[in-house]
């Protein structure tokens, strides 16, 4: 079915791959089909559970019950905003399947323990990297940690399509059976013939095209954000009540956000009045996620508290 494919979406999931360190990449139409069919990849279908932060955007939940999963939350770090690793050992049933940290913002979440703890209960670690283009651990890449990587090009992303995103894995089977359910399933042994259930995930070339553009300009991209945020930092030290983003020893952090954060009585103002005041000067800011356990759609089957969130 090459007729479909356009030219430049191959050396799309090169670049990406290489920048990635992983053997294969998978172009798609977001961050959430690339969790799709990582999901849908490994098999999570019916009756099993996949462990998330309930602190992040609701793609990732909604991915799982895509696949026909159960999403389970769990809270986060206070320092990061990632998965807390002591929580997730908690929350394993006999029916877990996966595990998917997100590295909030672009710190990447503490792989080590999480890596440990998917190894010790025979789970999939899932990396939804969505928010952390060149991010690294021990200086390996944001989503080549675990069996697979999801990424985002949404148009607020470090690297953008507008819309799109992609898989990446050292798995060739996880990357063969994920080219064909991106594209209807189509087998190749007889054309317009479907022994699986596909889905219209294919990139545009068009979209591609913009991609490849800036994957050569990823690490220049990468470096104004950590440049603008040690700006920000040393602008904000010292005021009372103000907590702002860290960079844990052995992480990289790419600041695809500078989220601050208030302890109210002791800065003097409230979250929304300090919006108020920055923006009267012109200085943009958004609040952070609303954290799943409070979504209507999920907050009968969260159950339990979720402190930090």
């Amino acid at each position: 079915m090459g007729e479909k494919r356009g030219r430049l979406v191959e050396p799309m999931d090169l670049d990406l791959s290489e920048i990635c360190g992983t053997k294969h990449a998978v172009a798609c139409t977001s961050g959430t089909t690339a969790l799709h069919l990582a999901f849908a990849t490994l098999g999570i279908g019916p009756g099993d559970e996949v462990i998330v932060p309930t602190f992040t955007m609701i793609a990732t939940a909604n991915a799982v019950r895509y696949a026909g999963g159960t999403p389970v939350f769990v809270d986060s770090e206070p320092e990061t905003g990632n998965l807390d690793p002591g929580q997730v050992e908690r929350a394993i049933t006999p029916r877990t399947k996966a595990v998917v940290p997100i590295h909030t913002y672009g710190h990447p979440a503490d792989m080590e323990r999480l890596l440990a703890i998917c190894a010790k209960h025979g789970l999939y670690l899932v990396e939804d990297a969505a928010e952390a283009h060149g991010a690294e651990w021990k200086g390996r890449r944001a989503g080549s940690i675990g069996e697979v990587g999801c990424f985002s090009f949404y148009a607020n992303k470090i690297i953008t399509t507008g819309e799109g995103g992609m898989l990446v894995t050292d798995n060739p089977d996880l990357a063969r059976i994920s080219r064909n359910l991106r594209d209807h399933a189509f087998s190749e042994e007889r054309h317009f013939w479907h022994k699986f259930t596909g889905y219209n995930y294919r990139m545009t070339n068009l979209q591609a095209a913009v991609g490849v553009a800036q994957m050569e300009r990823i690490d220049s991209f990468v470096e104004t954000r950590r440049r603008n945020a040690s700006r920000y930092t040393a602008g904000l030290a010292g005021l009372p009540g103000l907590s702002t983003p860290v960079e844990k020893p052995g992480f990289k952090n790419v600041f695809w956000m500078y989220g601050i954060r208030l302890d109210e009585t002791a800065f003097g103002l409230d979250r929304d009045g300090l919006r108020r005041e920055l923006a009267e000067r012109g200085i943009e800011t958004r609040t952070f996620f609303i954290p799943m356990h409070l979504q209507p759609i999920f907050f009968k089957a969260a159950g339990g508290e979720y402190p930090v969130a």
